[in-house]
């Protein structure tokens, strides 16, 4: 199993920096306000011949007019508790401060391996400034620049010594990745809890309390997921702050690491403009969709709002009428495990491929029950056919005039293949190309 080592400190001393370098990615927000990152965020990374699982923690600070600091204190605490070992980051341009004392005495009770990173020492002229920082009553202290990689590499030579070796193996990954989004305070993060089973993320009554793609693993009935919880995705004219720009970004940058999207709707507040547009940027990415209908326990038994949901549901998100239903409650569970028989059957077709000789048929039938459209003395003739990926299943059909599909011909074709070959939940991809 991976060696874990989380990255603890007070707010805005570079941790999600030096968590960005490790991983190699822009996987954390970083920004100059303190308290961008408030759940833990995980990475898996090989550092020589070590594999290792990184965390990325909130900024441990006492209490002040940050209404989720506590809870962010918690996290940071489950994080120490889960690490084999500790990078405690401390910035050397400011010096020692209260919180840094803080966090030093909480580590020296955890009687586990601490090391202290004394960061923005950009070089050797700057190590005068580590003297102070050995009265946090830690054994050694270690320059580095998480912003320019300087000492970087040292100090992690010592972070995994005498950790086991697990060679080179290259990671299969095979987990069905999963991305929950939806509009600020629809119960995403209240959600993910409950599937999981923990108070693994931060879950407030103040909307937009995830604010990173927060990345968790688990498995459930023999398969293996990732889930992938997002910021609330904002209308553009709502988004002031430039973090919640970043924020929205990530979201959405989420659906191009997802298989499936699972947005997540409020049935008590009903279906908004911004819900049809997040499901619109999933479509438009050609992601498997599901939506899970939250606080279904507030309205269930109201026959008026229950046929005011249905008819709203119907009206704007027609687009997407091939997408699953789930009636769901995070608070009380309910219908939470029926997500994931329908994500199952929705991913077995979303990466189904089949024989040309059965889309050949198909697109032979569709012919048989309407013709192509012609033009004047023009007639698009539909030559063959041919899956030529998944995820979505994206066909091909070689016509002697693509120019001449129309829309509507082209969404008749899409729906009969969903009929005929069995993929009634997933989007399709379809392509004409001109037989040369």
């Amino acid at each position: 199993m991976n060696a874990i080592v989380a990255i603890v400190g007070r707010p805005n001393v570079g941790k999600s920096t030096l968590f960005n370098r490790l991983s190699r990615s822009r996987g954390a927000l970083v920004d100059d306000q303190p308290g961008v990152t408030r759940d833990r965020l995980y990475a898996l990374i090989q550092w020589r011949d070590h594999a290792l699982t990184i965390i990325d923690t909130g900024g441990f600070e006492g209490p002040g007019d940050e209404p989720l600091s506590e809870q962010v204190k918690g996290q940071v605490v489950k994080a120490i508790e889960e690490a084999d070992r500790i990078i405690f980051l401390v910035d050397g341009r400011e010096g020692i401060m209260p919180g840094d004392e803080d966090m030093a005495h909480v580590l020296r009770r955890c009687q586990k391996d601490v090391f202290l990173a004394v960061n923005k020492i950009d070089g050797p002229e700057h190590d005068h400034l580590l003297s102070d920082f050995y009265r946090l009553g830690l054994d050694k202290v270690y320059p580095l620049s998480a912003a320019h990689g300087y000492g970087v590499n040292a100090f992690m030579e010592e972070v995994v010594k005498g950790l086991a070796v697990l060679g080179a193996e290259a990671e299969r990954d095979e987990r069905i990745r999963v991305a929950i989004l939806g509009k600020p305070n629809v119960g995403k993060s209240s959600l993910v809890n409950r599937i999981l089973g923990s108070e693994r993320l931060l879950v407030s009554e103040l909307p937009g309390t995830t604010r990173d793609a927060v990345d968790t693993h688990f498995s459930l009935r023999g398969k293996d997921y990732l889930l992938i919880d997002t910021a609330g995705i904002r209308r553009k004219a709502r988004v002031k702050e430039k973090i919640d720009k970043f924020s929205m970004i990530k979201a959405l940058g989420s659906l191009h690491r997802c298989h499936v999207a699972v947005i997540v709707l409020d049935a008590q507040s009903g279906i908004a403009d911004q819900d049809a547009r997040i499901c619109g940027h999933a479509f438009e990415r050609n992601r498997a969709l599901i939506l899970a209908v939250n606080k279904w326990d507030l309205i269930k038994k109201d026959g008026e709002k229950r046929d005011r949901l249905g008819q709203a549901m119907e009206r704007q998100l027609k687009f997407i009428s091939f997408a699953p239903r789930v009636h769901v409650s995070a608070l009380t569970g309910e219908g939470v495990m029926d997500l994931f028989e329908h994500m199952e059957s929705l991913y077995e077709q979303y990466s189904r491929r089949i024989g040309t000789g059965l889309v050949n048929r198909a697109v032979g039938e569709m012919i048989l029950k309407r013709p192509p459209p012609e033009h004047g003395r023009s007639r698009l003739k539909l030559f063959y056919s041919t899956q030529t990926g998944t995820r979505p299943p994206t066909f091909v059909v070689f016509v002697n005039r693509p120019d001449m599909v129309h829309f509507s011909y082209q969404r008749f074709m899409i729906n009969q293949l969903r009929e005929k070959l069995g993929l009634q939940l997933t989007p399709i991809k379809l392509i004409f190309k001109k037989r040369e």
